[in-house]
């Protein structure tokens, strides 16, 4: 089978759901690609493909015959030759790198630059890559921190001056068309007046504008179209026949719609159009830069230098020249700059950017740290044991991107339809044009016109294209900063639609440490039945066991060595201790072994009754002991469950606990549904019952041992920690490991949800609306009443749409359903008064000195 990998191509230029729709069939296009996933609201594409055949520069060149651009970062390297050495062999073994668009020499041949699309490749590969070439290795040249934040801020600046000039030349336009009110002005020729409005409106239209002509242009190469196709169209009419009339004046005779001047003219409407545009993309840009904040704040705890051994002394080196073993000094107030394993010294560490734990653990010799989280008073010694890509905060944003690019199912509809959107436009405005030509007023030519430039300049494929990944994005961003880690849009949309919810008890519900609380004896001491238990348990991997064994060590009872050990999987154990044959476990179990329970009928009772684990101990086929386990339930339990019933949501909890058991935790918990004295491979059985109910069940455990059950569930959610990288095993994930982040997600899913419905309605309810009356469709309505003057500028005297205020109107468009997808936000996913103790988001942290 062919090896594949997936590259993520930041993609640059695309402005609504037809641009997304041309780039994948671009990528996928290129041979040797298998798949290709394009995203608005990221502008980013991503690929799975067969690296030998489909290359980075191929990619490119689709992507730019297809009229976008792409975005690469360059990272560069200082080099000295030795003798012999080759530069060509140097340029092919760092462009097999996956990735890398090309690399050459700089700096007279004392640096090497790399172009590749953003990558987080260990800067260690490209080292030896370099020496196995016969070159020495001098360091990384160093980029400024933020440079891709000032390159966007840059684009953002000229993006704001092309609007600033289009509208200004617009305003200019319209105030000298009515030159002939100042009776100084009265006598200037019309023809004078109109070429001073032609200079000022070219710069418009050929500076400002010219990204449009490219879009199109690049559209149009590959038989097909998009939203700039329709402004070029319509600008394109606006100022080639005005710059006609200025030149042919007696050719265009007659009134117009709109012209409340004498010049004839419609400068100020293609200026107007393009301004009003790009102030609409203006505004769109500076609102999607905000969606992307949860991933900026998360990398911003990513130090980038670490204090590293070498030759028995500490140098401050680059993050990215830090390996797995090294030996890393952290200071007191210094972020840990790679995750690693305490090898000297003591300190607390902060880890609420990770676990929302305002409280510092307390970390000594084999205790683990993780990037990011900040060093107290102490200085400690690190042995690194993940750096770069591997490490648990690179994997939570990693995570976090990828979510943030999927695709929700109800995006298929969005895509059909915007494939054929602006097509159909195009087909709409050309009948526009035939209608009124034959049927509108006179004159009839100049009333076509204008109404097919309204056309073209009202349909707006940006709000359907921005509709649902923006939402999308933004939620995922406020679930990420709540400590919640969905995989994919399909999840989150999943999410929404969840009826029942159903809880495991061991690790979810409870703290997953059971400790012994009482042990009551038949016919021998408390102490002989912990030590017998405590010899074939301490054999056993089971939390019980390990409880017993703790309760063991508590007293100072050493384990006797044990014959003959079984363990039978949900049951219990069995052995030998010299001559006694003791058996322990539930009460199947020793009933199975031929045990008689009712001398321990009471003790089992009022084990269970207390809501606590009844490990029976038998010995010689004789009922010895009871051991009673509790397994305290979490703090924030009862109010979880409180939240889930309060989004109307079904709670169940699964447990392989004895019934009584499992309804005494239930009843403290307030749960009235209760699955108990279940076999762990039984678990998804279960939930695969309830689905076959025609329920949509989401299932919350600990993401190992509940791992079957996870699959199964329509949504598998993981009670994690900043620590657990079985982020990778759920859907959903929660960071810190509270269970009352179950309530949170679903809110957050159900929140986004109705966001991308509302983006969708206004995005379609727009179009259905504006279209047909930017067609001219009210115009036998304002023939029969009066039109006030307040609508002039609107609807011009006719009933027909002004241009202008069609552009107005798309560019509103495309900005409201932005900011409508800001809002979620700020329903709670980031306010710290609206979390429950006053948590702060993942990647919050208090501030701290970094290296």
């Amino acid at each position: 089978m062919a090896e594949t990998s997936t590259l993520r191509i930041p993609i640059k230029g695309m402005t609504c759901a037809s641009c997304v729709s041309h780039v994948t069939e671009a990528l996928q296009s290129v041979q040797g690609v298998q798949a290709a996933e394009v995203n608005l609201a990221t502008e980013s594409a991503h690929v799975r493909l067969d690296p030998q055949r489909a290359t980075p520069p191929s990619l490119v060149k689709a992507v730019k015959d297809s009229g976008y651009g792409v975005g690469t970062e360059t990272v560069a390297f200082r080099i000295q030759a030795r003798d012999g050495t080759d530069s060509g062999r140097l340029l092919k073994s760092l462009s097999v790198f996956a990735g890398v668009v090309g690399v050459q020499f700089q700096q007279g041949g004392s640096q090497v630059a790399v172009e590749r699309f953003p990558a987080d490749d260990s800067v260690l590969a490209y080292r030896e890559a370099i020496e196995a070439s016969g070159y020495q290795y001098l360091g990384k040249v160093e980029v400024a921190e933020g440079e891709a934040e000032r390159s966007q801020s840059r684009a953002r600046r000229v993006l704001l001056l092309k609007t600033v000039l289009s509208l200004s030349v617009a305003a200019i336009i319209m105030a000298a068309m009515q030159y002939e009110t100042i009776g100084a002005l009265a006598g200037i020729s019309p023809t004078t007046v109109n070429i001073v409005l032609l200079v000022l409106a070219t710069p418009v239209q050929f500076w400002a504008g010219w990204q449009f002509y490219v879009s199109a242009w690049g559209a149009l190469r590959h038989r097909t179209s998009n939203m700039s196709t329709l402004i070029a169209i319509g600008t394109s009419v606006a100022y080639f026949f005005s710059a006609a009339v200025t030149f042919s004046r007696g050719t265009f005779q007659g009134g117009a719609p709109f012209a409340g001047h004498s010049t004839g003219t419609y400068f100020d409407v293609s200026a107007a159009i393009i301004g009003l545009i790009l102030l609409g993309r203006y505004l769109e840009a500076r609102a999607r830069g905000r969606t992307s904040d949860a991933i900026r704040k998360l990398m911003k705890h990513q130090p980038r230098h670490a204090m590293v051994e070498r030759e028995k002394d500490f140098v401050l080196l680059p993050i990215e020249e830090v390996v797995e073993g090294d030996i890393i000094l952290l200071r007191p107030g210094e972020r840990v700059p790679v995750d690693g394993d305490v090898i000297a010294g003591r300190t607390s560490i902060d880890e609420s950017m990770l676990t929302g734990e305002s409280a510092p653990v307390e970390k000594s010799e084999g205790a683990q740290a993780f990037t990011g989280t900040v060093n107290g008073q102490g200085t400690v010694r690190l042995k690194a044991s993940r750096v770069g890509k591997d490490t648990v905060l690179a994997q939570i944003v990693r995570l976090v991107e990828q979510a943030q690019g999927s695709r929700a199912p109800v995006q298929r509809l969005v895509d059909v339809i915007a494939a054929r959107f602006v097509p159909a436009v195009l087909a709409g405005a050309a009948l526009t044009f035939v209608l009124w030509w034959f049927l509108g007023p006179e004159p009839s030519w100049l009333t076509a016109l204008l109404t097919t430039v309204a056309v073209l300049v009202v349909a707006c494929p940006c709000a359907l294209g921005l509709a649902t990944p923006t939402a999308i994005m933004v939620g995922m961003g406020r679930a990420a900063g709540s400590g919640i880690l969905i995989r994919n849009a399909e999840a989150l949309e999943i999410a929404h639609r969840t009826r029942t919810v159903v809880l495991d008890k061991t690790g979810t519900l409870t703290e997953g440490r059971p400790r012994v609380v009482e042990v009551r004896s038949v016919r021998m001491p408390e102490r002989e039945i912990v030590g017998i238990a405590a010899s074939l348990e301490v054999m056993s991997e089971h939390p019980l066991g390990a409880a017993v064994v703790n309760e063991a060590r508590r007293r100072d009872i050493r384990p006797e060595s044990v014959e003959a050990f079984e363990a039978v999987p949900g049951r219990g154990v069995r052995g030998k201790l010299g001559r006694r044959t003791v058996t322990i476990g539930n009460e199947a179990f020793l009933r199975d072994s031929g045990v008689d329970l009712a001398p321990l009928d009471g003790a089992i009772r009022q084990t269970r009754e207390a809501g606590q684990t009844a490990l029976l101990v038998a010995v010689d086929g004789r009922a010895d002991g009871v051991i009673a386990i509790a397994d305290a339930i979490k703090a924030d339990a009862a109010e979880a469950v409180g939240d889930l019933r309060r989004l109307g949501l079904e709670v169940i909890m699964l447990s392989g606990d004895h019934r009584r058991t499992a309804e005494a935790v239930a009843r403290q918990l307030g749960i009235d549904n209760v699955i108990a004295e279940v076999m762990p491979a039984d678990k998804a059985k279960k939930i695969e019952e309830l689905k076959q109910a025609g329920k949509v069940v989401a299932m919350v455990g600990d993401g190992i041992n509940d791992a079957p059950a996870l699959a199964t569930a329509d949504i598998g959610i993981a009670i994690g920690s900043g620590t657990d990288v079985a982020i990778e095993a759920a859907d959903i994930t929660l960071v810190r490991g509270e269970v009352r982040g179950v309530a949170e997600a679903i809110a957050v899913s159900k929140a986004t949800m109705r966001t991308i419905r509302q983006n969708l309605f206004w995005a379609f309810f727009y179009n259905v609306l504006l279209i047909p009356i930017a067609a001219g469709v009210l115009f036998p309505l304002f023939t029969h009443i009066h039109t006030p003057s307040w609508l002039h500028p609107v609807f011009g005297h006719a009933g027909f749409m002004n241009p202008v205020a069609a552009a107005a109107a798309m560019a509103f468009s495309s900005v409201s359903v932005v900011t409508n997808s800001l809002r979620l936000a700020r329903r709670g996913g980031t306010d710290e008064k609206a979390r429950p103790g006053g948590r702060r988001p993942l990647g919050a942290a208090r501030s701290a000195k970094a290296t």
